[in-house]
């Protein structure tokens, strides 16, 4: 029942991301995305098992390669308040259309209340309004690990140069 009711808030809250689409088809002025780009998600993150909201904060490196839609980077999520944990990853970025991406970070977790280390995999979807050389939008995140899952939708910023 708790899995069909996050697929189910993931099904609805997945369109978001594309409400901005420009449909009068007018020239619109092109914005030429720097190659490297330092961002900040800040999100609250529901554990699935747990069945508990916390806060959760990802930083970010992704530098894209050569002229494509495709970047590689780095990343560190902190979940602040129980149940505790941080996760050093790689990021794999695909921007299909200006504005939209979508990460895949596979990495590292290190939990506060259970030693070791365990496998994690995060998959990301953003959508960014360029403000000059920074970009504030939307992000949704779904991440699992051995001990338990979350999701999250909050706020991506990134200064890109």
């Amino acid at each position: 029942m708790k899995n069909a009711v996050s697929f189910t808030i993931l099904l609805i809250l997945l369109p978001l991301v594309s409400f901005s689409q420009n449909e009068n088809r007018q020239p619109v002025e092109q914005h030429e995305h720097g190659k490297n780009e330092i961002g900040l998600a800040i999100a609250p993150a529901y554990f699935v098992k747990e069945e508990v909201i916390t806060l959760s904060m990802h930083l970010h490196y992704i530098r894209t390669i050569s002229h494509s839609k495709f970047g590689l980077g780095a990343s560190f999520e902190r979940i602040a308040f129980d149940p505790k944990h941080s996760t050093l990853g790689l990021v794999f970025t695909y921007r299909p259309i200006e504005g939209l991406n979508f990460s895949t970070s596979p990495g590292i977790t290190f939990e506060d209340g259970n030693p070791g280390a365990f496998f994690a995999l995060h998959l990301e979807a953003a959508y960014e309004f360029e403000i000059g050389d920074f970009h504030i939008g939307p992000a949704i995140e779904f991440a699992r690990d051995p001990n338990d899952s979350h999701l999250s939708i909050g706020v991506h910023f990134a200064y890109s140069f």
